[in-house]
């Protein structure tokens, strides 16, 4: 196993570890809450974690398989996983605010700037590995 796919499956367990954390702080607020329920954020932040953690153990798999050279790899890989950790941090912070049930309700720009850099870190460093992938196995 390469560096940057140990750093890769390192960053998957760190977020997985982090999910299963907010899963006693939503369970905290459901068991005090009077309706039983978590705040909408909380809710949101702890299954993104779980999302977050199976999809980044996925981008390990392709930065193994990938033909890039392992800096181009895992320079692909961790900006996509620093999008999923601000991504799971911007809904913790609502959560424990409680200011919003709904981002968007009231947007600003500095949000639609963070969800363009979002799509364009995720989207593009998922579409590197996959490029990778596809040269290692198929070129």
């Amino acid at each position: 196993m390469g560096t940057a796919t140990a750093i890769t499956l390192l960053a998957a367990g760190l977020i997985f570890l982090l999910a299963l954390l907010l899963g006693v702080w939503k369970y905290r607020q459901m068991a005090t809450s009077p309706d039983h329920l978590a705040h909408p954020y909380v809710d949101i932040a702890h299954r993104a974690a779980l999302l977050y953690s199976f999809a980044t153990l996925l981008i390990a798999v392709f930065v193994e398989l990938s033909a890039w050279p392992g800096w181009l790899n895992l320079a692909a890989a961790m900006t996509t996983v620093f999008f999923f950790v601000v991504a799971i941090a911007s809904y913790m912070l609502h959560g424990a605010r409680r200011d919003t049930t709904n981002q968007f309700e009231h947007p600003t720009a500095g949000l639609h700037l963070g969800m363009v850099l979002l799509i364009v870190g995720e989207v593009g460093g998922f579409a590197v590995l996959l490029a990778g992938f596809i040269r290692a196995q198929f070129g």
